[in-house]
């Protein structure tokens, strides 16, 4: 059974690293981004893999458990633990070295403490570009994106995480360190431990360090919003664009009125690239090749589109400034939300087909639970949506208490029967744990609960997180 830290061990880490390996347990490691859940434990900022080694030896002999953290930006609570033994948060923002790059191979060795926008800023230094994007870059750490298996904006052309990733290098959960920092692209030799590390969500094991794969940074990049009459219009533009632009597509976003009443509503500036606020808008961004230009491949795409029926209006970034300006449209939504406040938050995956029957039908569905406020958004390209509930206008979540569970379950139903998942991209944690239990296949729960014993056969490895204990 897992155990708490006491002061006899802290007391025992202090002696074998000193003093300035503990950090104050303050809410900063201990409270979730939106202060929805707060934790506990005892904090430590090793320097290096080794002292993690150390560290995690040290808590396997006390069988106490390991909360890995990163840079605290998790949406389902895998960073925060706020029940039950307290654990031993070992927090890797020591760890920020860039060990190498090889601009010839298109390759970033780093620590898994480093920021995510420290890494593209050393990608661009090399003439390169590391693709992972998301809102919270600035304060991202590459274990914690990888251990979550991140997404973002430009998963369309570069994939997840996990796609960009060549090599590990992890600390188990007996405080071996497995050597895994492979740049070859391919390597048949037995188990791909990195892709089954990836995306466990520190359950298994600490990631240390990466081998990320960089690519060539386009050179001419543009974007464009472009008014859409629905979603199912949405869909036959992306592939329409897909078709005339191919690979040159980096994203495609999907954003209802919803998003820009908000940010009115509660003041976050943002650019009004259009008179009156359209029902349904795509920001579509390319990125292309020295000859090309992206505005032209757009303004054709345009006429063809409109031609269609697919768009009715938009407006195409001129500059690098204004393709900025679209951006932080799209990145300041969340922050709308955040500052509406909603009752259920969901991000879910759909198989592209059937997200336009999805978006019809589930409005519906929730009028039968409750009066609310939908803001469907997200990255329509590759099939994840962030579809949020809000309270009516004038109403407070607060209201909504008692039929929070049942506005999650009419949505989590309904992703099931659409053939989707509960969780698109911002993993498991603690806050899905019963939702996993609930919505898997068996056999996969089986199979997962097998490693997890295989590897973790103590369970200190962020005890409560992915799996029910």
């Amino acid at each position: 059974m897992v155990q708490s830290v006491d002061d006899k061990f802290v007391a025992g880490l202090v002696a074998s690293h000193g003093e300035t390996l503990l950090r104050e347990s303050s809410a900063g490691y201990l409270t979730e981004p939106r202060g929805r859940w707060k934790g506990q434990g005892v904090v430590v900022a090793p320097r290096t893999t080794q002292e993690v080694a150390d560290i995690v030896r040290q808590c396997a002999a006390a069988d106490v458990g390991i909360v890995p953290y990163a840079g605290g930006t998790g949406l389902v609570s895998g960073q925060i633990k706020g029940d039950g033994a307290v654990p031993l948060v070992v927090s890797l923002e020591r760890m920020t070295a860039i060990r190498a790059v090889y601009p010839d191979e298109n390759v970033l060795v780093c620590d898994a403490g480093c920021i995510l926008a420290q890494v593209q800023e050393a990608a661009e230094a090399a003439g390169r570009m590391f693709p992972l994007s998301l809102a919270s870059e600035g304060t991202a750490r590459i274990g914690g994106l990888l251990g979550t298996n991140a997404g973002g904006v430009n998963v369309l052309r570069y994939g997840n995480a996990r796609a960009q990733v060549l090599g590990l290098e992890v600390v188990t959960a007996q405080g071996q360190i497995w050597h895994g920092l492979t740049r070859l692209r391919k390597d048949n030799t037995g188990y791909d431990l990195r892709d089954l590390m990836i995306g466990s969500e520190g359950t298994l094991g600490i990631i240390t360090a990466a081998a990320l794969k960089l690519v060539p940074r386009p050179a001419i990049e543009a974007a464009a919003l472009l008014v859409v009459p629905s979603p199912r219009a949405a869909l036959d533009l992306l592939s329409l664009a897909q078709g005339q632009i191919g690979e040159g597509i980096s994203a495609f976003e999907l954003i209802h009125r919803q998003g820009w009443e908000f940010l009115a509503e509660t003041g976050v500036p943002h650019a009004k690239p259009f008179g009156e606020i359209p029902e349904w808008s795509v920001l579509i961004d390319l990125g292309l090749g020295a000859g090309q230009s992206p505005q032209a491949a757009l303004e054709h795409l345009f006429e063809v589109a409109l031609d269609a029926g697919l768009v009715s209006d938009g407006v195409i970034a001129q500059s690098e400034a204004q393709r900025q300006a679209f951006w932080s449209i799209r990145e300041s939504i969340p922050e709308g939300n955040k500052r509406i406040g909603s009752i259920s938050s969901h991000d879910i995956g759909i198989p592209l087909s059937r997200i336009p029957e999805f978006i019809d039908v589930a409005p519906a569905e929730l009028a039968k639970v409750a009066d609310v406020r939908i803001n469907c958004f997200g990255h329509l390209g590759d099939g994840n949506l962030h579809y949020n509930v809000f309270p009516a206008k004038g109403r407070d979540r607060k209201d909504y208490d008692h039929v929070k569970a049942a506005v999650q379950e009419v949505i989590h139903d309904l992703v099931v029967q659409f053939e989707g998942s509960i969780s698109a991209e911002h993993g498991i944690g603690r806050h899905k744990v019963a939702d996993l239990e609930r919505y898997a296949d068996p056999q996969k729960l089986v199979m997962m609960r097998a490693i997890k014993a295989a590897l973790d056969p103590q369970g200190i490895m962020n005890p409560g997180a992915v799996l029910a204990v």
